[in-house]
Order: C-alpha cells, then structure tokens, then sequence
C-alpha cells in the first residue's frame, strides 16, 4: 500500500507527470460507490471510467477500490487521500470558475428526498413559501433513501434531505429545522411510568428489524417495554388504537397534529423524560458555496 508523503514544496516542473483529471474521477467513484454512477456522474462512459481507473492505480501505486458485492468500496489509502484531493479540488474549482450572484428567476426546481411521515409537516411549508416569491419552480418530494442519499447528494439528483439528526458521513452539512418531542396516545384515561412500562405497546417503522427511537431512549435509562404490534405508518397505528383500549403508541406530537384519530383518545404527556427529536436538512459539502443552493438554503431557514 501506498503513503502519503510528508508535504513538498511545490515544483511545477513535475506537472507534466500528473493527469489531473484523474482526480475528479477518484471523489466521483469514492461518492457514489460505483463505477456506472462515476460515470453518469462524469458524463463519460463506463469504460472510460474504468481505464481511467487502473491509469490513477498505476500513478499512485495503490488499488484505491476494491469490489465488494455491488459497491465499489476505498482502500485504507484511498479513504486518507479523499479530503486532501477534495479540498485541493474545491480551491482550483473556486479560483476557475468565479462566484456569480444568483437570479432566483432562474431557479427550476427544488428537490427533496423526506420520510413519508414528515413529508405533511415540512413540505407544505417549503410550497407554500417559494409559492409566495414568485417563481416558477418544480417541486419534487422523493422517498427517503438513507443508503443512498450520499450518492444522490452528491449527483445533486437531490438538493436536500430531510431527516431527523442521524451519524452521517462527514462530507454532509446539516442544519437543524424543526424539534419535537414524543406523546402517548391511548384509550386508558391515566398515564404514569408503572402502566406506561407495562401496556402493549404499537411500533410504527419503515425497517423490518431493528430498535425504535424511544426503545432506543428508554434502554439508556436500562428500561424497556413490550411492542406487541409492528406497523410502518402512524396513521395505520392511530387506527388500531381503537380496537385495543390498553395499547399504547408513542408518537411525535408535530406528526400526530396531521393525522386524524378517534375522538375518544387520550393524549398524555409521557411520564418519562426522553430526548427531544431534532429534524433539519442535508446537504453535500460540495455544494455549500453553490450560490443557488445557498439562496434556497437560506430560504428555507426563513420557514423555520
């Protein structure tokens, strides 16, 4: 395997031997994990990717990717060199290509990837603001997609993710939006901690397996309750909820305020304190000095 040197004075006579294209090449299949999506990507066709490729192995001496199932995955050594040729890369890409101010007539569409659940809180908001300036824009609201948004940010397929805050990867920008906390929906007309623990409780995932948010929560307070019923929707929870007076569902206040729910049910405070649920946007660290996506950020932190 290949190291990285200990930093040289620059010596402009060496150029000659550096194909710098090569090296957008290497962030592109280093992103997207993939040499079909590096070259959609780059515009090039995959075979030009490739030789392209097994060129950057030989100047470097290094694999820099090896096959893993379908991913395209880094070296030890490739995963030390990404942020030094991406900042390099962002210095000459600043200094070649000047910094315009942006006409926001000309802005065509705004795209978000969101959970389903957050959509009726978020989306109607951004509409109903970028209705109010003028534009002629496209709005696009697209299924989240967490193994792929990286990709998908990166080929800015998408400009934005909307997610609670999550143990992303470090060439992602997050700014927070919106908090909120959890409330516990039941028939049963009292709430402490001794029948919260106890009752049936309804959990609502998008994930086959895995912990819920609060069960997450709660075991760090070495608690635990029982999920007697696994659903994907809220909406779908809500409604069993009628049929069984003990069960319990813990649910975002911001997302039970959208949803439409029997008469009858009680809502309470939860009788435990968990932390408060954060949600805000994503975005590539490529594109922070993008004067278009720097105006819809800032437009969309008017919102909220």
């Amino acid at each position: 395997m290949n190291q990285i040197h200990n930093i040289n004075p620059l010596e402009v006579g060496n150029f000659h031997r550096i194909d710098i294209n090569l090296y957008p090449l290497f962030i592109a299949i280093f992103e997207q994990k993939s040499i079909s999506k590096a070259a959609q990507l780059l515009c090039i066709s995959q075979s030009a990717v490739s030789h392209a490729l097994q060129r950057l192995r030989l100047q470097l001496k290094d694999e820099l990717f090896v096959r893993s199932g379908q991913k395209m995955l880094p070296t030890p050594f490739a995963e030390q060199i990404y942020q030094p040729i991406q900042t390099a890369l962002s210095t000459i890409q600043n200094i070649a290509i000047p910094q315009y101010d942006f006409d926001p007539s000309m802005l065509q569409s705004l795209k978000i990837a969101i959970h389903d659940e957050i959509e009726p809180i978020i989306f109607p908001q951004l509409v109903h603001h970028f209705s109010q300036l003028n534009l002629d824009i496209q709005f696009l609201s697209s299924k989240l997609d967490r193994k792929n948004m990286l990709a998908d940010l990166s080929a800015q397929q998408i400009d934005f993710v909307i997610d609670r805050v999550q143990p992303y990867q470090e060439n992602l920008q997050f700014e927070n939006l919106i908090e909120d906390h959890f409330v516990a929906c039941t028939l049963q007309t009292e709430m402490d901690l001794s029948l919260y623990l106890s009752s049936p409780h309804i959990g609502v995932s998008s994930r086959r397996t895995g912990l819920l948010l609060e069960d997450i929560y709660l075991n760090r307070q070495q608690l635990s309750r029982q999920i007697f019923m696994r659903c994907q929707h809220y909406s779908t929870a809500l409604q069993v909820l009628a049929q069984y007076p003990k069960a319990i569902l813990t649910i975002p206040h911001s997302i039970l305020k959208h949803l439409h729910y029997a008469q009858d049910l009680k809502i309470h405070q939860l009788p435990i304190e968990l932390p408060k649920i954060k949600m805000g946007m994503y975005w590539h660290e490529h594109v922070r000095q993008n004067p278009r996506h720097q105006f819809l950020r800032n437009e969309i932190l008017k919102i909220f």
